[in-house]
């Protein structure tokens, strides 16, 4: 075999080698933004959950401390405010940590009536809502280290430039103030 045949299979081995990556390297970066972007319909569908909840929480409140109507009131609109679709995740959370805030302050209410606190329904909604508290928490790590994989993908070299010429961008984390984690009901059904 001739000097320049040998070079030419060693380019075109090179070249081969350099298309797999990219390739490879550019459905890293595709398949990563699809599960940020999949993990997120999974926080979705949990805060649905937690949102359709809190209606019935305050139903039952309702029918105990009906003069509470401030806290009432301030429930309904920041599941309102919840519930509208956010132009981001920062939004979001900081729409379901105002959301949390108004529920502490709902079920802060069962210590001044008692018969509420031994409402089998309210124990029972309080009990879902708490459920519901970890499964948003659990779905919210899921999509945090799904974003971390996307943005460590975002600006890392040479994922970086497949990213940024398919318009893949770092994503948001979905975070929650930390006097919010502190602040989230706590909730004991024997209470």
């Amino acid at each position: 075999m001739s000097p320049i045949a040998v070079v030419v299979l060693v380019v075109a081995a090179l070249v081969v080698v350099v298309l797999i990556a990219a390739i490879a390297t550019n459905n890293r970066v595709v398949r990563v933004k699809n599960q940020v972007e999949e993990s997120w319909r999974q926080v979705d569908v949990e805060l649905v959950r937690r949102h359709d909840l809190i209606p019935n929480l305050v139903a039952v409140v309702k029918g105990y401390a009906a003069h509470e109507q401030t806290v009432l009131e301030a429930v309904a609109a920041a599941r309102a405010q919840a519930e509208r679709p956010s132009a981001s995740v920062d939004e979001q959370g900081a729409d379901e940590a105002r959301l949390t805030g108004e529920v502490v302050r709902l079920l802060a209410l069962r210590e001044a009536y008692p018969d509420l606190k031994a409402d089998q329904q309210f124990l029972a909604l309080q009990h879902q809502l708490s459920e519901s508290e970890d499964r948003i928490a659990a779905v919210r790590r899921f999509y945090n280290g799904n974003v971390r994989a996307l943005n460590n993908l975002v600006d890392s070299f040479p994922s970086g430039w497949f990213a940024k010429r398919a318009g893949v961008g770092r994503a948001e984390y979905f975070l929650t103030d930390e006097a919010d984690v502190r602040a989230a009901p706590i909730i004991n059904p024997r209470l």
